[in-house]
């Protein structure tokens, strides 16, 4: 791996020395550099912190992988059996420390690209980084994730709200809050997970805020992991998956509408599509069949040192952990070239450009039910593949 001091080696002006960029340093990042490198496509990994997987060492300590270890390994190097089924955040970590050691990738930390632009010539792609740097490359992979920056909702009082709130991002484990009365706000697979992490940790009393009622999915059955399932239900039409689950739910998972959790009015596939991923179980369903997860309203607003849920109902919790999701922050990086849907979304992702910018690629920005691991994965590599065949019809040129 690159010295993390250096500065991106200058490139000469002709656009076919030219390197590939690859922003960030996560899974998505590191799993491109590799697929472009072993094709000879010189790739340089640009991460803004000082280490490579930097959003997975500030995840939650607890937190597992809902992937298979066999089915979350990134080109050129499987996870080790070691790892279990389910693998740790640690493990994750070790592992991309360990792929890009292998790898000999190339990758410069401390160097944040705040604005792409095409380059003078129009051959390729100029990158505006910290330093005032200008870098110049033949194409370029975003792969800063959709945990960029963490959302934390604008709820009318909270900035005047003078109990404990933080954001799930700040979250490390359930020890600060033994004995205490805290409030998760948010039912995704992280808010899903703290909540139990806050239980099993000895907090006094666990609330959950929930404003749509998630699907929820066993992560196992009888040793079939739910990937298994998306990955063979993800070519099927959404109508048909939808009316499939349906009756699959009722057979798994155990009406908790007493309990203030109703099964959703909406199919499973067609939140996936929405963008929803459906909340894999480690603990909730009994959590909340039990009581120690008491299921309550949306937030609405923060009053008087109380918090205001839908209804009007108010509450007093000792602290509020707000597992409210992240958001892109792609505006700036390139909301300019026209690359971007109406809620920042890129408009294509993988191997296809955008149409207006050729070179340009997205990966990691999909929450696909098959797992994002595996999809980064295959993502890499059919970007090397499309790369690898530009490369070789401009040399015949």
């Amino acid at each position: 791996m690159a010295d993390s001091t250096a500065s991106p080696t200058p490139v000469p002006p002709n656009h076919a020395d030219r390197p590939v960029y690859v922003i960030g340093g996560g899974p998505g990042g590191l799993a491109a550099a590799y697929a472009l490198r072993a094709r000879g496509i010189r790739a340089v990994v640009l991460e803004r912190s000082d280490r490579v997987g930097a959003s997975w060492r500030g995840h939650y300590d607890r937190l597992h992988l809902h992937t298979t270890r066999r089915l979350s390994g990134l080109p050129g190097l499987a996870m080790p059996r070691r790892f279990g089924r389910w693998v740790s955040r640690d493990d994750v970590v070790r592992y991309l420390e360990k792929y890009a050691e292998v790898h000999e990738l190339e990758i410069v930390t401390g160097v944040e690209v705040s604005r792409i632009e095409r380059s003078a010539d129009g051959a390729g792609w100029l990158l505006h980084a910290t330093g005032g740097r200008e870098l110049t490359g033949r194409a370029v992979v975003v792969a800063t994730g959709t945990n960029h920056t963490p959302r934390l909702p604008d709820w009318p009082g909270r900035d005047t709200y003078t109990g404990e709130l933080l954001h799930a991002a700040d979250y490390r484990n359930p020890q600060p809050y033994a004995g205490r009365d805290v409030l998760v706000v948010g039912v995704g697979n992280t808010g899903a997970e703290i909540a139990v992490d806050l239980v099993e940790g000895g907090a006094s009393r666990v609330r959950l805020s929930v404003r749509t009622t998630p699907h929820i999915v066993r992560r196992s059955t009888a040793g079939w992991a739910a990937q298994y399932t998306g990955i063979v239900v993800r070519r099927l039409p959404v109508r048909l998956v939808d009316r499939l689950a349906g009756p699959m739910a009722k057979l798994s998972v155990p009406d908790l509408s007493e309990r203030g959790l109703a099964r959703p009015d909406t199919g499973l596939y067609s939140r996936v599509k929405d963008g929803s991923i459906p909340v894999q179980d480690v603990g909730l369903i009994d959590a909340v069949r039990k009581g120690r997860v008491e299921v309550v309203a949306a937030v609405e607003a923060f009053e008087d040192g109380k918090v205001v849920l839908a209804g009007g109902e108010r509450i007093e919790p000792d602290a509020v952990v707000a597992a409210t999701g992240y958001v892109r922050s792609l505006e700036g990086l390139v909301g300019h070239l026209g690359v971007l849907d109406a809620r920042g979304r890129p408009v294509v992702h993988g191997a296809r450009s955008p149409k207006d910018a050729p070179g340009l690629y997205f990966t990691g920005f999909t929450n696909p039910i098959s797992g994002m691991l595996r999809e980064l994965a295959i993502d890499a590599e059919k970007i090397a593949k499309t790369l690898a065949k530009s490369v070789r019809k401009n040399a015949v040129s």
